[in-house]
């Protein structure tokens, strides 16, 4: 792929955004590669870790060269929109490792992931009303169930920006690392964490988590019945009570 380099680990794909020449602006290559990803998540179910390869730089937007020549039909495509709710829709959970800024179409992809951490000098925001567009892949729908309506309203309404100690403090972001070093680090010992859960337990959790409110209670009751009759949760629930035997 040449916008974005994958590592492959047993539990986990990570996934680089690596346009450092475009301040990794999203561009239609990029979004065929970022289909292709989800296509293999898709099929083989995997944490993923999605981050900005180069230094200072999670994704400066979208391509602004090629927005400018998009017209009525392209918007109706959802070029970008569909492979962020595609993203958004993978079964296993997603961690967006932010360092530096993720404008426009930058955040709409951070906040396409289901978690996110970033260093100190992030900053995110939505500049598009003052490109004479709107945040279209996504910003109006998920910023506002990430931070409320009213703020979503005030970013997307001026094209502020947020460093990274006000998005944490109005939780856009989960953690914030002082160090870029640290940065990557602490995005795996998040997926870590998750990965000690039971894979379908966490598939099932984030699947109703993400369901529209209509979906609940009767998802809920089916996704445990499921993990109820599942090997893993028997084995697991077995070594809890050997484990608290022998103390």
């Amino acid at each position: 792929m040449s916008g974005l380099r994958v590592e492959e680990r047993p539990d986990r794909l990570v996934v680089t955004l690596d346009r450092p020449e475009k301040r990794n602006a999203i561009d239609a290559d990029l979004i065929g590669e970022l289909h292709a990803v989800c296509a293999e998540l898709e099929a083989r179910p995997r944490l993923l870790l999605l981050t900005g390869g180069a230094e200072g730089i999670f994704a400066g937007g979208a391509d602004i060269g090629q927005l400018r020549e998009r017209g009525r039909l392209d918007a109706l495509a959802a070029i970008n929109s569909a492979a962020f709710a595609r993203i958004r829709a993978l079964p296993m959970p997603t961690v967006a490792a932010v360092d530096g800024p993720a404008l426009g179409g930058g955040a709409e992809l951070a906040y396409a992931c289901d978690l996110r951490v970033c260093t100190e000098r992030a900053v995110f925001g939505q500049p598009e009303v003052r490109l004479g567009i709107l945040a279209g892949a996504g910003a109006t729908h998920r910023l506002p169930a990430l931070i409320g309506e009213a703020r979503a309203k005030e970013l997307l309404f001026t094209g502020r920006r947020v460093d990274a100690a006000e998005a944490l403090r109005i939780g856009l972001v989960n953690r914030v690392v002082a160090e870029p070093d640290e940065l990557l680090p602490t995005a795996h010992e998040l997926l870590d964490e998750m990965a000690k859960g039971s894979a379908l337990a966490l598939r099932l959790t984030k699947l109703a988590v993400d369901a529209p409110a209509a979906a609940h209670p009767q998802l809920d009751l089916v996704s445990q019945a499921v993990l109820f009759e599942d090997e893993e949760k028997r084995r697991r629930m077995t070594e809890f009570l050997d484990r608290r035997r022998s103390r």
